[in-house]
């Protein structure tokens, strides 16, 4: 018993018309070990450097714990000074994260020091990317996106385990009703498939990112990602072609999370405790299925 995972595809560069052609339309992962190699980050962003620019930011973070029921599904675990943080994950291990944090915002001239890939699509949504921080054995749940867009997911200074799985395992994977992430109650390195069934036979992709790799993860990816040690990654994202998905991602921004933060507030743990009973229920559904 067994997850299938394969390795994902890697290369140094790639022209547009491969690059649309093998990964864009056919919604296929792909590493782009070189994608940076002209970005003055690449050298620029270390953690001096960072902290130098936006230290004294105070910085929301985020652990491993399971979520609150009667709170959205991004609320912190606590707050620390940016500089202090980048000392702690310097120094130790640590499971908490900065989610979505946006140092641009705090030093403008960080701009300069990255590029879209324009040269491989179009549709890049801000001028403000988000980036992420993980001390060494930090885990980001298993999930995906909620506008659904296309990212280009760059690392740096260090090492990050990263899974992927077609949108198409959403149920197999028990996705929770409502929202865009997955039962928490597994280890998806080592799920239990006694306990969870569902998980045996799910295809993924995996990937060790290393320092100045580009991930592309296309629209409705999950991703699950471990930081192997402590570092952090930017992340770029494009819109997909397709109508039908921005009026999906509209949906998933407006209706469905309203109506989410709506009943967790109102039901709490009642709520949640049905939408698991339910992740579970269209899971085994699923496997007896085949899908």
């Amino acid at each position: 018993m067994a997850l299938k995972l394969t390795s994902i595809d890697r290369v140094d560069h790639i022209t547009k018309d491969d690059f649309v052609k093998n990964y864009l339309e056919p919604r296929k992962p792909l590493v782009i070990r070189k994608a940076t190699e002209s970005w003055p980050a690449l050298q620029k962003w270390t953690f001096d450097y960072l902290k130098e620019v936006v230290g004294d930011k105070t910085v929301p973070l985020y652990d491993s714990s399971k979520a609150d029921p009667s709170k959205p599904i991004n609320a912190a675990a606590s707050e620390m000074k940016f500089a202090d943080y980048i000392d702690l994950i310097q120094s130790q291990p640590t499971d908490l994260r900065i989610f979505l944090f946006d140092p641009i915002k705090q030093a403008p001239g960080l701009l300069d020091d990255y590029r879209s890939p324009t040269d491989l699509m179009g549709g890049f949504l801000d001028k403000y990317p988000n980036m992420f921080f993980g001390g060494a054995g930090s885990v980001t749940f298993l999930h995906y996106d909620i506008d659904l867009a296309h990212i280009f997911h760059t690392h740096f200074n260090g090492r990050k385990h990263v899974i992927l799985f077609d949108n198409k395992w959403s149920e197999r994977l028990y996705k929770i009703p409502y929202a865009t992430y997955a039962l928490e109650d597994y280890d998806i390195e080592q799920p239990d498939f006694e306990k969870f069934p569902a998980l045996n036979g799910v295809e993924g992709q995996e990937i060790i990112l290393e320092h100045g790799d580009t991930l592309f993860m296309p629209t409705g990816y999950w991703h699950w990602m471990k930081y192997l040690d402590g570092s952090f990654s930017i992340s770029l994202r494009a819109w997909d072609k397709s109508w039908g998905i921005k009026a999906k991602s509209l949906y998933n921004l407006t209706i469905q999370r309203k109506f989410d933060d709506f009943m967790k507030k109102n039901f709490r743990a009642k709520y949640m405790n049905w939408k698991e009973e339910l992740a579970v229920k269209r899971a085994e559904k699923s496997l007896k299925s085949k899908v």
